[in-house]
């Protein structure tokens, strides 16, 4: 969205904004353990997912149901491996605070993280380019403090088909949604060509609607959770596997 428009809207985005963020619920992270290990094979995969709500699994009940439990279970069917596994996540962060968390965290030595992250840009109104120093800096850091081989950046979803959001509020913020993934993958396909140690899957195809979302309209349900698994298991196993093996 242009800046004139947004200032000609504001006023009603900004009413809108705090009237949403009133009504709409506060979900509890899912439960359950945040680190383990999964699966039976002969490889060894040491993983870190890490970032906000969607990667905490807020809009399920349980870990199994969220993202890093659904992502586990289809990269141990995709994949002879044994994964070792840890989640650092949380509510609210945007790009640049999963960074923070990172620094004041011990971290494991790694060989893939796979980092979510972005919808609180949009709604903090996180320059693009900011967003992207940030996520610069945490493949950085994996790199240099934990040994990361390849740093997985999952994309914004949808953000204007979230069913919560009213418009032109929606629109906007899918608007925003949008930019912030172009400046993700110009950024990713410009660090990929020189060290070849970050990349996206592609999220074009996922729907979300009342019946994928939790009960909030905001938050990702198990069937949200399950088709970006599914498209973040594929992307490794696929594109990013077949580097980590060699």
């Amino acid at each position: 969205m242009s800046l004139a428009l947004k200032l000609v809207l504001s006023p009603l985005l900004v009413a809108q904004a705090l009237h949403t963020r009133a009504k709409v619920p506060r979900l509890p992270e899912a439960a359950g353990p945040r680190a383990g290990v999964h699966g039976h094979g002969a490889q060894r995969l040491r993983l870190l997912i890490a970032g906000d709500s969607s990667a905490a699994g807020v809009g399920v009940a349980t870990q199994r149901d969220a993202l890093a439990g659904q992502l586990l279970a289809r990269l141990a069917q995709r994949l002879p491996l044994q994964l070792h596994w840890q989640l650092l996540a949380a509510s609210g962060l945007t790009t640049a605070q999963t960074l923070e968390l990172l620094r004041a965290t011990r971290l494991d030595a790694l060989d893939l993280a796979v980092i979510v992250t972005g919808v609180n840009d949009v709604v903090e109104q996180v320059a693009t380019a900011r967003a992207v120093r940030a996520r610069a800096a945490i493949a950085d850091l994996l790199r240099s403090v934990a040994g990361a081989r390849h740093i997985v950046f999952c994309p914004l979803p949808p953000v204007q088909q979230f069913p919560s959001l009213p418009q032109p509020l929606r629109w906007m913020a899918g608007a925003d949604a949008q930019r912030h993934n172009r400046a993700l993958r110009e950024w990713v396909a410009q660090r990929a060509h020189a060290q070849a140690d970050v990349s996206a899957p592609d999220l074009g195809a996922l729907q979300l609607g009342r019946d994928s979302m939790a009960a909030d309209g905001f938050h990702p349900g198990a069937a949200a959770y399950r088709a970006v698994a599914d498209a973040l298991a594929a992307h490794i196993a696929d594109a990013v596997w077949p580097r980590l093996r060699r």
